[in-house]
């Protein structure tokens, strides 16, 4: 069924059972479902018509589940952009998708964050958003019983489509404004529930490990699963969160606008693979080239990216993306990430995966966060610059961090370059700002 259907099911059988929860409100799925076709009669009643594109600003509250359901029911097109998104953007975007016609079969068009180029409208079809819904329902098990925290933007697909396989089991959501106040993402463990999951990008679970572990630990009872994804995560991170949640499911998967949901790893499995991704999951195809190129088919993918057909062809090919993610296929059948296609610095003929080197340098005591970028030498030519954020803003001891990494990389991986600074660029989901740090050179 789709999103909407469920919700429908749900309120008939179980009409007093609390859908969603943000905050002191909360909806239980009947009265979530009458305002659904109420918001839906309202923007019909405004002009809204079927096929047609709904451009509104994603806010991360109750009323955003009711409109995204609604333009859906209304038979329309649902298009979140970021609440803080500029009026010139809102505008550039509703007259990008106004402008064009689509196929009944759209439902949803997401823009992407823009890290790798311009920002890009991937649409999706019903097909695409049920089709992950499933793939996360079987291969991460949720069930009616989870309180899932949502903390993240609910226009991205990270937080969006967790939304979709909980409401379609008949679990309850409950959304945060981001992870700013901690205290009110441990005050939903107080909530009467048995069972509670969410997904944070590594730099939020980093930021729990160094700051709220110990609270963490007595919640582990608590605690179904994490899942983590959007960008890596370091050993050292997933044995101190494996060692917090001994019992707990914690999962790595590998999703993007343009794929969805299709590989997935428990990596609470004492050996702490970075990059591991495990297998495909249930509607996915994941093949890996020997080249290591990452290709992407199933019923998840995209149908293509608004108004730039030379952008589709170039990633999808007779319904397979190509992505820009590189890795490899290990003994076991495993899928392992290698980083991404124009992350890779060149340095002296040696091609370095900036990740590698950042995992590394996070498991330095000193180093609260990092990025590693190309910088150049008057001889030498490209070289290595680590960028450090160091805890409590303590000075930074290059030497002692340099044998760090010559102890834990190939001589070509060492950072030639150290430099402290305030803070790490990163997108308003928490990946590297790789873009921003190549325009600065």
């Amino acid at each position: 069924m789709t999103l909407e259907e469920s919700i429908h099911a749900h309120s008939v059988t179980t009409p007093d059972k609390t859908a969603v929860i943000c905050g002191d409100s909360s909806i239980t799925y009947s009265r979530l479902w009458e305002s659904i076709v109420g918001r839906a009669a309202a923007l019909q009643a405004e002009g809204l018509e079927p096929d047609r594109p709904y451009v509104y600003r994603a806010s991360q509250d109750i009323d955003f589940v009711i409109t995204y359901c609604a333009v859906h029911y209304a038979k329309a097109i649902a298009v979140p952009l970021e609440h803080k998104a500029s009026e010139e953007s809102f505008r550039a975007v509703k007259a990008e998708v106004e402008s064009c016609t689509f196929s009944d079969d759209i439902v949803d068009i997401l823009y992407t964050t823009g890290t790798t180029g311009k920002s890009k409208g991937v649409m999706l079809s019903e097909t695409a958003l049920v089709s992950c819904a499933d793939n996360f329902i079987c291969d991460l098990h949720f069930s009616p019983d989870l309180l899932f925290i949502i903390s993240g933007p609910l226009n991205h697909i990270a937080s969006l489509f967790k939304m979709h396989p909980v409401l379609t089991v008949g679990g309850t959501v409950c959304i945060l404004d981001g992870l700013k106040d901690m205290n009110a993402f441990f005050d939903v463990f107080s909530l009467p529930y048995s069972k509670v999951a969410t997904f944070l990008v590594p730099a939020s679970i980093r930021l729990l490990l160094q700051f709220s572990y110990d609270r963490l630990c007595s919640v582990a009872d608590k605690v179904d699963f994490i899942e983590t994804g959007a960008a890596p995560i370091t050993s050292h991170d997933m044995e101190l969160l494996s060692k917090a949640l001994p019992h707990s499911r914690l999962y790595n998967t590998l999703g993007g606008t343009e794929i969805g949901a299709v590989c997935t790893y428990d990596f609470n499995d004492g050996k702490y693979m970075e990059g591991c991704i495990g297998r495909p999951m249930k509607n996915s195809t994941v093949e890996v080239t020997p080249e290591g190129n990452i290709i992407v088919s199933g019923l998840t993918v995209m149908s293509g990216y608004v108004a730039d057909e030379e952008s589709t062809r170039k990633v999808l090919k007779n319904g397979k993306i190509y992505s820009a993610d590189l890795g490899y296929v290990d003994e076991a059948g495993l899928i392992h990430l290698k980083g991404r296609q124009g992350d890779v610095i060149n340095v002296g003929g040696f091609k370095v995966d900036p990740v590698e080197v950042e995992n590394a340098a996070s498991s330095f005591a000193a180093v609260e966060d990092c990025i590693c970028i190309a910088d150049t030498h008057p001889v030498v030519g490209t070289v290595l610059k680590l960028l450090v954020v160091t805890k409590d803003d303590a000075e930074l001891d290059r030497q002692a961090l340099a044998r760090h990494l010559k102890s834990r990389l190939d001589p070509h991986k060492v950072p030639l370059y150290y430099e402290k600074v305030s803070s790490v660029m990163r997108t308003y989901n928490g990946k590297l700002d790789r873009k921003y740090y190549r325009k600065q050179n």
